[in-house]
């Protein structure tokens, strides 16, 4: 007889599979062991299947029909009084208290759901009687969330993701309180009617994650939940709407100690209230256009003596700004990302950022030189990611600089490739020679290498042989890991 794997392990191994939804729901069907341990982590956080349409369906169904099998005695019974009569997955009794697992809710998920549900099972041609009825399923669904979560972590609501989303007053449900106090992120919308944010504002203060999408409407409810947090740690702000976020910014300053980590995407947010966070460790900026940064110039001068991670994913702001703000900010820099380029903000890099470990810069291809007094500088780099091809740096040119120059802590690079011209990539004799060179340095240290193919699918493992050289240098331990991922400029 086959020996098991210990429950701590699976639990180990399971948890590395939380993202991939079919893999994890193919552990239950293994044995009564992989069934206990699988189900909790799939059910922790349900809603998050990202797949093509027709396996949705089949999920949302599969959902549905599982918390239907697990609702009480007497919300089936009013379902079925108010003639909604929704065939559940199974007759029998739940394997699992299967509700109570979750740790994540996503209110607007929840109602996609159940929307896709009534449209597919009911005959239902009366809106008000479709609105009606879905207002009964949802409330008596959450109901039974709030009264089997023991502690929810994260809670979910964008409001344009959703058909007309019910009114539900779920703190007043039973077991509500237990449930919500020690919720530690929401994610959601800043349109959502006032009266969720002032529900939610009573049991929870002690939020410290907060990701806000904001729409035309900014609730006043959400103001005052944003006031009453003691712990706020993590914020992360979405707008591409014009103003209407002063008042907003104004309810962050009771934020301004615990804040450590802002991330803004888009546009129209001015910038000068970031100014009030002292104790920031971590600033991602992601706007489209340098216009953008029309206000940044207010906080070149300011000081924030723990910023650790600086981030610009796409435009930067003015160069001579930015340069003051590293001069003023730069020393205590362990990640630098900048999505632009400029060959004196990169010389900026190299003289005021010396502790830096992880960079994402461009470096046209005559900058060469930058690059080597960037790796001669910074003697504590550890990572860096590069474009390659057409106007930037040639990726023969790069590796053998990188043997050269690159601190004795340094082991791991991505190479984004732009150019469509296979011949500016790598031959396989180079990238042999660059191994063999690498192998003969001091530190002895394996390299991770990270391929981020072009738009048209080229990197150089398109190359039979560079992938034989690789995977000969993966068995000798030189490469500690060889990756292949799609283009992605979001990635951070």
């Amino acid at each position: 007889m086959p020996r098991l794997l210990p429950a701590d392990c699976l639990n180990e191994i399971f948890e590395c599979l939380e993202d991939d939804k079919i893999t994890l729901h193919s552990c239950l069907l293994v044995n009564r062991l992989y069934c206990e341990i699988a189900v909790r982590i799939l059910w922790r956080n349900v809603w998050n299947f990202k797949y093509n349409l027709q396996y949705i369906s089949r999920v949302s169904s599969s959902i549905i029909g599982t918390l239907i099998s697990c609702l009480p005695k007497e919300s089936k019974e009013l379902l079925h009084k108010n003639g909604i009569f929704i065939v559940a997955r199974t007759q029998k009794s739940p394997f699992f208290n299967y509700p109570s697992f979750c740790k994540v809710l996503s209110i607007h998920k929840i109602d996609q759901i159940i929307q896709y549900t009534l449209e597919t099972q009911q005959s239902i041609n009366n809106l008000r009687s479709m609105n009606y009825i879905k207002y009964l399923f949802s409330q008596e669904i959450f109901k039974m969330f709030m009264n089997q979560i023991s502690s929810l972590k994260s809670l979910d609501y964008y409001s344009e993701e959703s058909k007309n989303i019910q009114n539900i007053m779920i703190i007043y449900f039973p077991g509500a309180e237990n449930c919500l106090t020690y919720l530690t992120e929401l994610n959601c919308s800043s349109d959502v009617y006032p009266e969720f944010f002032y529900q939610i504002s009573q049991l929870c203060h002690n939020i410290k994650s907060i990701t806000i999408d904001f729409e035309d409407v900014i609730s006043d409810g959400l103001i005052e939940l944003i006031s009453l947090q003691k712990n706020l740690k993590n914020l992360k702000l979405i707008s591409n709407n014009y103003g209407g976020t002063e008042n907003f910014t104004s309810s962050l300053t009771k934020s301004s100690l615990t804040l450590t980590r802002l991330i803004i995407m888009q546009y129209h947010i001015p910038l000068t209230f970031i100014s009030v966070f002292k104790n920031l460790q971590e600033l991602v900026l992601s706007f489209d256009y340098r216009d953008s940064f029309y206000d940044f110039n207010v906080l070149q001068y300011i000081s924030f003596p723990h910023l650790k991670v600086l981030k610009f994913l796409f435009a930067i702001p003015r160069i001579d700004i930015l340069i003051k703000f590293l001069e003023i900010n730069g020393k205590n820099l362990t990640e630098f990302h900048v999505g632009d380029h400029d060959n004196s903000l990169n010389l900026a890099v190299a003289k005021f950022c010396p502790s830096i470990k992880i960079l994402f810069t461009l470096f046209k291809e005559n900058e060469l030189e930058t690059l080597k007094t960037i790796l001669n500088n910074c003697q504590y780099l550890e990572n860096i990611k590069i474009w390659c091809g057409d106007d930037y740096l040639n990726d023969k040119e790069l590796l053998n600089v990188l043997v050269n120059h690159s601190p004795k802590y340094f082991h791991e690079l991505g190479i984004f490739y732009c150019s469509i011209n296979k011949s500016s990539i790598i031959l396989p004799k180079e990238l042999d020679e660059f191994f063999m060179n690498w192998k003969n340095r001091l530190t002895q240290e394996s390299i991770s290498l990270t391929i981020y193919k072009n738009f048209d699918g080229i990197g150089l493992d398109a190359n039979l042989e560079n992938m034989e050289i690789i995977n000969k240098y993966m068995k000798m331990g030189l490469i500690a890991k060889f990756t292949t991922k799609e283009y992605d400029y979001f990635e951070y």
